[in-house]
């Protein structure tokens, strides 16, 4: 099933031009976005993917960027989940990688793809096991049976140069910070806001990071959600990495959490300038599909 020549040229350019156009990013400042009212109108965010190409095309079709012209997108998080390659070959969520790299290359400076902690966990080979399969295995499997061993190695050099460019963090002059997770005790420990500003190194990648923290963490306790907006200077957090089953969830006062790769899919559409507060943002959240009549009926 190995590309050709052709397509994994295609592939290494378009990786090359992704992390270029990462750096490059009118609105970034060391490792965040800052979107204020000269940068656009507004922006949806969408949070976890996990391979699911169905949503990953909904969301691009919903933000409709070309007719949207001061509209951004954020996406987050597409490695490891969805279709195998058959014969349980490998996963295939490296091609929706590519995908949010030529996103990047089409809109680069309103399409953001943050950091999160999948894609963390294959910069810093730090291994994930779900369902006793261990997803990084399987994330290479998928770009061997795709590219060919001979080739899989530099492909996969590739997207990681893309993905150790990604924006950690995107804060609107409205008050909002968007970030994969917050760390956890922030209340009670301390956190390095430097790597906001500094170049981010191997060392980073690391379990123990404040980076590695920062996508990792799932303490949703009101004081540390309050601990960590007063740290970056935010009114309101949105993030992803947990799952909801209604789509969206708001554990605390401070915090709203979205989750994209499930049939209940939520993404939330927020002025960029604007300040809004935690219910009037719960209030703009939309769906990517429409529900059921199954569940219509349930509820």
């Amino acid at each position: 099933m190995a590309a050709s020549s052709a397509q994994i040229e295609s592939v290494l350019q378009c990786c090359t031009q992704a992390a270029a156009a990462n750096r490059a990013t009118a609105s970034r400042q060391g490792n965040l976005v800052l979107l204020d009212a000269d940068a656009g109108d507004d922006v949806l965010i969408s949070a976890d993917l996990h391979g699911n190409r169905l949503n990953f095309n909904r969301l691009v079709q919903v933000a409709d960027l070309s007719a949207n012209p001061r509209r951004h997108l954020v996406m987050q998080e597409v490695c490891h989940g969805g279709p195998s390659y058959p014969g349980d070959a490998g996963c295939m969520s490296h091609l929706l990688l590519e995908d949010v790299a030529r996103l990047k290359c089409q809109y680069p400076d309103r399409f953001h793809f943050l950091l999160s902690n999948h894609e963390l966990a294959e910069l810093g080979d730090f291994p994930i096991c779900k369902s006793k399969r261990m997803l990084n295995l399987q994330f290479r499997a998928g770009i061997v049976e795709m590219y060919g061993a001979c080739a899989a190695d530099r492909v996969r050099s590739a997207y990681m140069q893309f993905i150790g460019t990604c924006p950690l963090a995107i804060r609107l002059s409205g008050g909002t910070f968007i970030s994969h997770s917050l760390p956890d005790r922030c209340d009670s420990h301390t956190f390095d806001l430097g790597i906001f500003e500094r170049p981010l190194s191997p060392a980073d990648w690391q379990q123990g990071s404040d980076v590695f923290r920062l996508v990792w963490g799932r303490d949703y306790r009101a004081a540390n959600a309050a601990a960590f907006a007063k740290l970056v200077s935010a009114q309101m957090l949105v993030n992803g990495h947990e799952p909801c089953a209604s789509g969206v969830h708001s554990p605390n006062p401070q915090q709203i959490i979205l989750d994209c790769c499930s049939g209940r899919a939520a993404y939330l559409l927020l002025p960029i300038a604007q300040g809004v507060t935690q219910a009037e943002a719960l209030a703009r959240v939309s769906y990517l599909h429409e529900r059921t009549a199954e569940e219509v009926a349930a509820k």
